[in-house]
C-alpha cells in the first residue's frame, strides 16, 4: 500500500493515468506473447472497431457520471435509434440512397435526444433519482426496439453503408474508428476546456453551490442527458455501418461495460471527478482484455469477471490515491 500511495506525490493529478497506461502496455505484452497474432493488422483494427460501442457510449457516461449521476439506458437507446435509421435507410425515398442515409443518420441522432430529453425531464422536472430515470428509459427503449422489429433483424440498408463502415484506411483505421477518435477529442475539450463542462464538474461536485453562484443546475442537467443520449444513438449509426443491419440485441448490457470503463478510468460515482483521457484508457483496458482472451483460448465469459476484478482494484487504488492513506 505504501508504494501505491507514494505514487500520489510522484505522479500528482495524473497517477491514474498512468498506472492504467503501464496497465495497458502490460496487458499488450502479456497477450502478445501468449496470444498468437495479437499484434496482426486485423486484430488491431478489431480492437478498435469493437472498441467504438464501447468508447461512445463511455463518453456519453462521463459526462452523466461527473454530474454525479448514471445513465442506465445508453445501451438501450444505442439499439433504439440503430434500429429507426436502418428502417428510414430502408425506405430510400424514390432510390436516393445519399438521402436515405442522412435521413437515417438524422432520425437516429433525433431518437437518441428525444430519449435524452426523457431522462433528464424525468431527473429535473419529477426529481427521480438518474437511477430509476434510465432505468425506466432502458425498459421504455428496449421495449420500442422489440416492437418496432417484432425481435427480427432489420435489414435492408443500402449496401454502402456496411462497405462505409468497415473499409480499413492507413492499414488500421476505419470510419467508425476514425469518429470515434474525434469524439472523444470533442468531448475531451468541452468536458475540460468549456463552460459546459465547468459546470457539469461543478453540479457534481456540490449541487447546492452550483446553485448559488447562479450555475442553472436543472437546464444544465437536461443539457447533459440530451447529448449523452444523442452520443449513445452515434453509437448506433456507428454499430449499423459496422455491420450493415441494426438487431434488436444491439446495445444489450452495453452500459454496463460503459460505466466499467468511466470508473476504471478514475471518475467517482459520487461525481466532480473524471478524465476523458482515463476514459479513453479504461475502454482500450476492456476492449484488449476481451480480444486478449478469445486469442489466448479462453471463453469470452471471462471477460465479466477481469472487468469485475479490474472495477474493484481501479476502484481500490483510487481511494488509496485520493485519501493518502
Amino acid at each position: 500500500m505504501k508504494g501505491i500511495t507514494a505514487a500520489r506525490p510522484v505522479l500528482g493529478k495524473y497517477a491514474q493515468e498512468v498506472l492504467l497506461g503501464g496497465t495497458l502496455i502490460a496487458l499488450v505484452i502479456v497477450f502478445s506473447v501468449f496470444g498468437p497474432g495479437f499484434l496482426s493488422q486485423i486484430n488491431i483494427t478489431g480492437i478498435g472497431q469493437s472498441a467504438t460501442e464501447t468508447g461512445l457510449l463511455a463518453i456519453a457516461e462521463t459526462y452523466v457520471i461527473v454530474t454525479g449521476g448514471i445513465d442506465l439506458s445508453v445501451g438501450a437507446i444505442l439499439g433504439l435509434a440503430g434500429v429507426v435509421g436502418a428502417k428510414v435507410m430502408a425506405l430510400r425515398f424514390g432510390g436516393g440512397v445519399d438521402l436515405a442515409i442522412a435521413a437515417g443518420i438524422v432520425a437516429a441522432l433525433l431518437t437518441g435526444a428525444a430519449a435524452g430529453l426523457a431522462n433528464g425531464l424525468m431527473v429535473v422536472k419529477t426529481r427521480l433519482t438518474p437511477f430509476v430515470a434510465t432505468l425506466a428509459m432502458l425498459g421504455i427503449a428496449g421495449g420500442l426496439t422489440l416492437v418496432l422489429t417484432d425481435g427480427l433483424t432489420v435489414g435492408g440498408t443500402p449496401g454502402v453503408v456496411a462497405t462505409l463502415g468497415n473499409q480499413v484506411y492507413l492499414g488500421y483505421l476505419t470510419i467508425p474508428i476514425i469518429i470515434t477518435i474525434v469524439a472523444f477529442m470533442i468531448g475531451a475539450m468541452y468536458l475540460h476546456y468549456s463552460r459546459f463542462g465547468r459546470w457539469a464538474f461543478a453540479i457534481g461536485a456540490n449541487r447546492n453551490a452550483a446553485s448559488e453562484v447562479g450555475i442553472p443546475v436543472g437546464r444544465h442537467l437536461i443539457k447533459v442527458y440530451v447529448l449523452a443520449g444523442t452520443i449513445s444513438a452515434l453509437a448506433g449509426v456507428i454499430d449499423l455501418m459496422r455491420l450493415g443491419t441494426a438487431s434488436p440485441l444491439s446495445g444489450e448490457n452495453s452500459e454496463l461495460t460503459a460505466i466499467a470503463a468511466v470508473v476504471i478510468g478514475g471518475a467517482s460515482l459520487f461525481g466532480g471527478v473524471a478524465t476523458m483521457t482515463g476514459t479513453v484508457l479504461g475502454t482500450l483496458l476492456l476492449s484488449v482484455v476481451l480480444s486478449g482472451l478469445v486469442l489466448t483460448g479462453l471463453q469470452p465469459f471471462w471477460e465479466t469477471v477481469v472487468t469485475g476484478a479490474l472495477i474493484a482494484g481501479t476502484v481500490a487504488i483510487q481511494q488509496l490515491l485520493r485519501s493518502g492513506r
